[in-house]
């Protein structure tokens, strides 16, 4: 079994969005038919995760969240693991590998 959507639902939209894309992640704007714009992101293994405003539904509560991104490069966070909040005080870690 594999998770293959992740939703969230915030309060924060805008900052929640430049927070991820911050991490490296592509937020992309999206809206299905009549439903509400929200963001997508695709991770590398194919994994959906959504940002979308909480207006018909609650807020996200708590939610601690681990991505690894790829190898540390000149840009981005040196390796091992980073702990950062969210807007919403989600707590996320970010895993960077050594390069190779």
């Amino acid at each position: 079994m594999t998770i293959d959507l992740l939703v969230i639902h915030t309060t924060r939209l805008e900052e929640c969005r430049v927070f991820y894309a911050g991490l490296g992640l592509d937020p992309v704007p999206e809206k299905h038919g009549k439903g509400v714009e929200h963001y997508a992101m695709t991770l590398a293994d194919g994994t959906v995760m959504e940002l979308y405003p909480a207006t018909h539904r609650p807020e996200t509560g708590y939610l601690r969240l681990g991505l690894t991104t790829p190898a540390a490069g000149e840009a981005g966070p040196t390796a091992g693991r980073h702990t950062y909040t969210d807007p919403d005080g989600r707590t996320v870690v970010l895993t960077v590998p050594q390069p190779s």
